[in-house]
């Protein structure tokens, strides 16, 4: 996993989603789209001083995963025993312990720039996701694949700045809803397909703003909607 490869990633999701090609390189999309994702930050592993990402830095002090599986290996993580005069000796000698694991994976493929990721393959800058595949700037995401700037979201396809939903699919700007596709900014709905800018809805099919509109209709005011997501 590479920028390379989050970028093919990231071309797929808007062919599904926009019926377009990306035209925006990753740092736009992160600033564009995920802006408000909750994503692993840079820091830097305090034994080797090399660049690493973590999900909190609370600590100031980090490790890598590897690096922390490596000393355990050679050296092992327990020291000797020794005399502790004062509160401040103690605290002392837990700070060369006392170290934040990062860019922890568990039975995962392809993740990089992650944190706290389980049983997933092609994972670029995500957090607490499980369960996934080719995920790109996600947060707590699970049983999900092709899904972009995403948060709270699980069993979801080809989706877009998707929040607290599931069920979702080749959809945009969804939020708090299940089995929402082909649809872009919609709130709290259930079972909407080929609907856009609706809320508090279910089993609708070619709204807008939840008024009912002939397919024909809708689909002339889509390609309108599709242009400003990606000239706005």
């Amino acid at each position: 996993m590479n920028d390379s490869i989050a970028l093919e990633i990231i071309n797929k999701i808007f062919k599904n989603v926009f019926g377009r090609e990306n035209p925006y390189p990753l740092n736009t999309i992160l600033e564009k789209f995920a802006f408000d994702v909750k994503l692993p930050k840079q820091v830097n592993d305090s034994t080797t001083n090399e660049i690493t990402w973590a999900d909190s830095i609370n600590s100031g002090r980090f490790i890598t995963q590897e690096n922390m599986r490596k000393r355990d290996k050679v050296d092992g993580w327990m020291l000797p025993k020794r005399k502790i005069t004062n509160l401040q000796e103690l605290l002392a000698i837990w700070r060369t312990v006392n170290l934040t694991s990062t860019e922890r994976t568990f039975d995962s493929e392809n993740v990089v720039k992650s944190d706290t990721i389980y049983s997933c393959i092609n994972v670029y800058r995500c957090s607490n996701c499980g369960k996934s595949k080719n995920i790109v700037f996600c947060d707590n995401c699970g049983s999900c694949e092709y899904v972009l700037a995403s948060q709270r979201t699980a069993t979801s396809v080809f989706c877009i700045r998707t929040d607290d939903s599931k069920d979702c699919s080749n959809s945009y700007n969804v939020q708090y809803s299940n089995k929402v596709s082909n649809s872009f900014f919609i709130q709290d709905c259930f079972n909407v397909h080929e609907c856009m800018f609706c809320s508090h809805i279910a089993n609708k099919r070619y709204c807008i703003a939840n008024m009912q509109f002939e397919e024909s209709e809708y689909m002339a005011i889509k390609k309108v909607i599709i242009n400003w997501i990606l000239k706005s």
